[in-house]
C-alpha cells in the first residue's frame, strides 16, 4: 500500500460495518456473531435497576472510545466565509477560489464599495452588491470578495497550462459564458474576467471539463446537450455531436456531470448513468463500450463519485473507481429517505477485456467527494446516506470519511475515519491542499440561503487532516529544500529533501493536479507517481532524489502541479512546478 500503513488500526479496516445515519458499528466477532449486537440484544433491559444496565454502559463507552481512536483530525478554518461554496479550486499561489451562483440573493459577504452587479432579469436582486465568489487564503483565514457577473449555477471548470482557471457555462445569462480567473500573488489583486468576444457554441449546464495533452480543454455534455466542444475551439469551431450522452440519458437525466478521465493512451474514459465508453475525441469515435456497472445510476442527480487512481510504473495502465449513488426514482419522486447505494465499481480501463470489480463501502453514500491523497490513497468525504442530489432532497448526513487503499485486496480497502460534526450535503466540496490537508467547504441544500432549517446553508470552512499528519509522524515528514520551477516531459530533475530521522526506504515523488471540484466530482483530478532513484545523502540531514518527469501530456497534461515527497506514507508540504 502506498499510503499510511495504519498498523495500529489495521483491524478496523475490515471490521467496521454499516449502521443507520452513517454511525460506525464495531463488529468484533464472537462465534460468527457481532459481539456488540449480541451484547445489546442480551442487555435489552435498559432499566436502571437491571445489573445489565451497567454492562450496557460499558459497551457503549467502549464504542465511544473506538470512535475517538479513528484516524484523522478536524479543524475549523473559518466560522463564516460569507458565501456557501458550490465550486472550489486551489491555485498555484496556495489560495482557494470559492464560487457560488449569482442568482442566490443576498450572501453574507459584500463586494468592494462601488462594485455592484446590475441585472434587471435577476429574480431577487436587480442591483446586487453581494459577493458570489471569493478568494480564500487558508494560511491566514483571509477572504477577499471577487466579482462575477453571469450565473455560474452548476457550471464547470479547469486550469489551463498557464495556471489560469477556465470557467464555463451555468444557467440563465451564464449558459454560454466563458470566464477566466488569472491567479496572482497574495499581495496583488486579481479578479474574474468574463470573455466578451468568445462564447460556448452550445449552452452548457451541468457539463464536465477535462484538460487534454495539448493543453486545450474539452467540455463534455450538459443538460439537453449531447455534444462536446473545445477551448480554444477546434474543427472550425462549434460543437461536435456525442450520441453516447443521449443514449445514456434517462427520465431523470442521470447523464449530467459525466465522469471524464484522460487515460494515458490519450483517449477519454467517459461515464454516464451506468455506462462508460472509450472515446477518441480527435476523431469523434467511440472505440469501446465498457460493460454496464451494476448498482443503479451514478451521475448527477443520482450523486455518486469517481476518480482515476494514481498512475504509476510505466504509466501505461489506468484504473477507474466509481462509488455510491442514489436509487433510480428517488429524484423524480423527491424521496429523501430512499437509502443510497454503497457499492463501488473498479475497472482497469486500459485493458482489452476490462470488467468491473465490485465491492461495498461501509456506508451507502450519495454526494461523496473522492480526493486523491499525495500517497495514492483516496479519501471519500461529505455526503448523505439517503435521498438524492437536488434542493432539500437528501437526509441522514454521512459524517464519517473513508480511506480507500487501492493496493489492499477486495474487502479490506476501506477504513472508516474520524467523523466530522458539520453535515456536508448538496453543493459541498473537498480539495487537496498543498500541506496535505483536505479543504471542506459548502453545503446549501436550499434554493436560496436558509439558516433556520434541519440542514442549514453552511458558511463554515473546515480542514480534515489524514493520519499521515499526526504529530508523532512529524519526524519522518520530509521537507522539500530544492526543486526546479519547471520540468520537461521525459526529462530528469533532482529533488532535495530533509527529514528529522534518517531515511530508510524509497522516498516517492508524486505530482498532483489542482482540480475543479463541484457536485461530487473533481474535474481534471490526477496523481502521477514519478520514477525515482533511492535517496542519496546530499549534505548533513538532506537527501537528493533523481526523478524522471512524465513522458508526455497523455500521462500528465501541461500545467502546474503540486509536487509531494512521500516518506513511508507521510507527504511533505508540496511545492508547485510547471510541467512543459
Amino acid at each position: 500500500m502506498d499510503g499510511p500503513t495504519h498498523t495500529h488500526l489495521g483491524p478496523l479496516r475490515h471490521k467496521i460495518t454499516h449502521n443507520t445515519n452513517c454511525q460506525t458499528h464495531y463488529s468484533t466477532s464472537l462465534g460468527g456473531i457481532p459481539l456488540i449486537h449480541s451484547l445489546l440484544h442480551l442487555f435489552s433491559d435498559r432499566t436502571m435497576t437491571s445489573p445489565n444496565f451497567l454492562l450496557l454502559l460499558l459497551v457503549q463507552t467502549l464504542m465511544i472510545g473506538l470512535r475517538a481512536d479513528l484516524p484523522g483530525t478536524w479543524e475549523l478554518l473559518v466560522a463564516n466565509a460569507g458565501i456557501a461554496t458550490m465550486h472550489t479550486a486551489v491555485t498555484r499561489f496556495n489560495t482557494v477560489v470559492l464560487l457560488d451562483r449569482t442568482n442566490i440573493g443576498p450572501t453574507r459577504k459584500m463586494l468592494r464599495p462601488g462594485h455592484c452587479r446590475i441585472d434587471p432579469q435577476d429574480p431577487l436582486l436587480k442591483r446586487d452588491c453581494y459577493a458570489h465568489s471569493a478568494l480564500f487564503d487558508p494560511a491566514t483565514g483571509l477572504i477577499r470578495p471577487l466579482m462575477i457577473l453571469t450565473d455560474t449555477w452548476c457550471s464547470s471548470g479547469q486550469f489551463l497550462p498557464d495556471g489560469t482557471l477556465l470557467q464555463t457555462g451555468g444557467d440563465r445569462d451564464g449558459v454560454k459564458k466563458i470566464r477566466k480567473f488569472i491567479p496572482c500573488e497574495k499581495t496583488s489583486f486579481c479578479d474574474w474576467e468574463e470573455l466578451e468576444e468568445v462564447e460556448l457554441a452550445q449552452g452548457r449546464w451541468y457539463s464536465t471539463n477535462q484538460i487534454l495533452p495539448d493543453g486545450s480543454v474539452i467540455i463534455v455534455g450538459g443538460r439537453a446537450t449531447a455534444s462536446i466542444e473545445f477551448f480554444p475551439s477546434r474543427h472550425g469551431g462549434g460543437a461536435v455531436n456525442f450520441p453516447f450522452l443521449a443514449e445514456a440519458e434517462d427520465t431523470q437525466m442521470d447523464n449530467l456531470y459525466p465522469y471524464v478521465h484522460l487515460l494515458p493512451n490519450g483517449h477519454l474514459f467517459v461515464f454516464a448513468k451506468n455506462r462508460a465508453v472509450l472515446y477518441d475525441y480527435t476523431n469523434n469515435k467511440v472505440l469501446k463500450q465498457y460493460p454496464k456497472l451494476d448498482g443503479g445510476p451514478r451521475n448527477y442527480p443520482s450523486a455518486g463519485s469517481s476518480a482515476m487512481l494514481a498512475l504509476r510504473g510505466d504509466h501505461s495502465s489506468a484504473t477507474i473507481v466509481v462509488c455510491g449513488g442514489a436509487q433510480f426514482g428517488a429524484f423524480i419522486e423527491r424521496n429523501t429517505d430512499t437509502p443510497a447505494h454503497g457499492s463501488c465499481g473498479r475497472i482497469e480501463a486500459t485493458e482489452l477485456t476490462a470488467v468491473w470489480e465490485m465491492e461495498d463501502m461501509p456506508f451507502g453514500r450519495i454526494m461523496g467527494d473522492m480526493v486523491l491523497l499525495p500517497t495514492g490513497d483516496v479519501l471519500i468525504i461529505n455526503g448523505a446516506e439517503a435521498g438524492t442530489q437536488g434542493f432539500e432532497m437528501a437526509s441522514q448526513p454521512c459524517l464519517y470519511p473513508l480511506l480507500y487503499g487501492p493496493d489492499e485486496p477486495v474487502g479490506l480497502r476501506f477504513m472508516t475515519l474520524n467523523p466530522g460534526s458539520v453535515p456536508r450535503m448538496y453543493h459541498s466540496t473537498a480539495n487537496l491542499l498543498p500541506d496535505g490537508r483536505i479543504l471542506i467547504a459548502g453545503s446549501n441544500p436550499h434554493y436560496f440561503y436558509k439558516f433556520e432549517a434541519e440542514f442549514p446553508t453552511e458558511l463554515r470552512i473546515e480542514a480534515f487532516s489524514p493520519e499521515y499528519l499526526l504529530a508523532e509522524k512529524a519526524n519522518i515528514r520530509p521537507t522539500i529544500l530544492e526543486l526546479p520551477e519547471k520540468i520537461h516531459y521525459g526529462g530528469g530533475f533532482d529533488v532535495v529533501v530533509t527529514t528529522e530521522l534518517p531515511v530508510v526506504g524509497i522516498i516517492e515523488v508524486n505530482i498532483a493536479s489542482a482540480p475543479f471540484a463541484t457536485h461530487s466530482f473533481s474535474q481534471g483530478q490526477r496523481l502521477v507517481k514519478l520514477a525515482v532513484s533511492s535517496a542519496v545523502p546530499d549534505a548533513v540531514g538532506s537527501y537528493r532524489i533523481s526523478c524522471t518527469a512524465p513522458p508526455d501530456g497523455r500521462v500528465a497534461p501541461p500545467g502546474y502541479y503540486m509536487v509531494f515527497a512521500v516518506n513511508t506514507g507521510v507527504p511533505s508540504v508540496a511545492k508547485w512546478v510547471k510541467l512543459l
